[in-house]
């Protein structure tokens, strides 16, 4: 496992992430000792860097994550959001965000976690983020509760406005950086790199689209989006790749990237994800990946407040 450190924090993450939404049965129900067994398969195979959130699963998630990484808190750099509690369920008062992580931690059985990051921000007021979100989450820090903040969210613009108003340790974004766009590269990239800022990426599979089972009914992206995704299913298919296991290995090797999160809920998940450690894309295949994308490369689809959007 590959280790790169985390902005200008002290933590070191694995470049493969534990994404613990699928924990929480976001996507289907799991087997709760499967999903416990995955997270101690994870640890032993390196990945030390575990991502959750109260959203996920309306608790479940962090619930079983914290079941699961009993014995195992010292090992792992764990970080959970705060803000969003539900599919149209946001908060980003101090008196949430305050009250939110003792919940938290008491889910997670543990009494701080390393990060703590203001969940999809492109839904909350700029204002509100800067003034009284992110100083909420500093006072959390300076009681030891968490070692390091940031924000997450899909919009480029927002997050950046943000972290220009007010220093944050972190910023995790998705969908914007994998086989289909890379639109991080023109200007988030450069802005974390100036302001010391980690950078997480998660959706390497462009929340399902680079699949062979293609993107689920509610995924916001156009046809010609989803259609493209098939394109590139098929091609890597073609010569004898795993469309996914490929799209994967894109992500990891961005340099600028920390890590890239990457749901997982059986260790049969874990072992086809490590595959991707070992695979080298071969430069002519990933041409024509790119001339297939070309009519749909970096489009992206409205989230958050209009005002947010871009």
């Amino acid at each position: 496992m590959q280790y790169r450190q985390l902005g200008n924090t002290s933590l070191r993450v694995s470049i493969l992430g534990f994404g613990a939404s699928p924990l929480g049965d976001v996507f289907h129900l799991t087997d709760p000792a499967e999903g416990a067994a995955t997270v101690h398969l994870a640890v032993e195979r390196g990945i030390n860097f575990f991502d959750v959130s109260p959203y996920y699963g309306l608790t479940l998630a962090e619930t079983r994550l914290g079941e699961a990484l009993v014995g195992l808190r010292q090992q792992v750099v764990l970080a959970t959001k705060c803000g969003r509690y539900g599919a149209d369920e946001f908060d980003f008062s101090a008196a949430r965000i305050t009250a939110g992580i003792e919940d938290s931690l008491s889910r997670l059985r543990t009494d701080y976690v390393d990060l703590l990051q203001a969940h999809d921000v492109e839904f909350g007021d700029v204002r509100q983020i800067v003034e009284e979100t992110v100083p909420a989450m500093r006072k959390l820090q300076a009681q030891g509760k968490a070692r390091f903040i940031g924000i997450t969210g899909y919009s480029l613009k927002n997050l950046m406005a943000i972290a220009a108003q007010v220093p944050v340790d972190t910023i995790l974004t998705y969908c914007r950086y994998n086989l289909m766009i890379d639109d991080i590269d023109s200007a988030l990239i450069p802005f974390a790199q100036q302001h010391g800022i980690g950078i997480i990426n998660a959706s390497p599979l462009h929340m399902g689209i680079l699949t062979e089972r293609g993107a689920p009914a509610w995924h916001p992206a156009p046809q010609p989006i989803r259609d493209a995704g098939q394109r590139i299913v098929t091609l890597c298919r073609q010569h004898g790749l795993d469309a996914s296991e490929l799209a994967l290995r894109f992500c990891l090797d961005h340099p600028s990237v920390a890590s890239t999160l990457v749901g997982m809920s059986s260790r049969a998940h874990v072992e086809r994800n490590l595959k991707s450690l070992d695979l080298r894309i071969d430069p002519a295949l990933l041409q024509e990946i790119r001339a297939t994308v070309a009519p749909v490369a970096n489009l992206t689809w409205p989230s958050g407040l209009p005002e947010n959007f871009g």
